[in-house]
């Protein structure tokens, strides 16, 4: 898998605008978050870093005032993933162009694209199953 699409934006820091992801209010109600931490989750301008460590892997990490959280992983791997709101998944990422495709199960299916940029990172949408 080339990186090519993407390797321009390692190392940026990007101010996240969660209140434009598509189906994010509703992501949060499905999951069980509840109605105060959700109106914490929908204010919340996290800074989203993508980076490439020495051996290859990815680390994603968000940072804000809330919360942080970092993930390191290999496109097209599983791994386990413990989440912000503290639930166990096991999570796969793809790469599609310039999108990180990641999906999420635990019991639920959970999809969220972030679809990078050299100027900016949206989290375009997010699906439920």
């Amino acid at each position: 898998m080339s990186l090519s699409a993407i390797s321009n934006c390692f190392g940026r820091k990007y101010k996240l605008d969660l209140t434009s992801s598509q189906n994010f209010d509703e992501y949060m109600k499905a999951i069980g978050v509840n109605v105060v931490t959700r109106k914490i989750g929908n204010s919340v301008r996290p800074v989203v870093e993508l980076t490439q460590e020495p051996d290859g892997k990815l680390k994603l990490t968000s940072k804000s005032t809330f919360k942080n959280a970092g993930i390191t992983f290999n496109l097209d791997e599983e791994f386990d993933e413990e989440t912000l709101d503290g639930r166990k998944v096991k999570s796969i990422i793809t790469l599609e162009g310039n999108k990180l495709i990641q999906i999420q199960r635990n019991g639920k299916v959970l999809e969220t694209i972030r679809e990078f940029t050299p100027e900016q990172v949206n989290m375009v949408r997010i699906n439920i199953c």
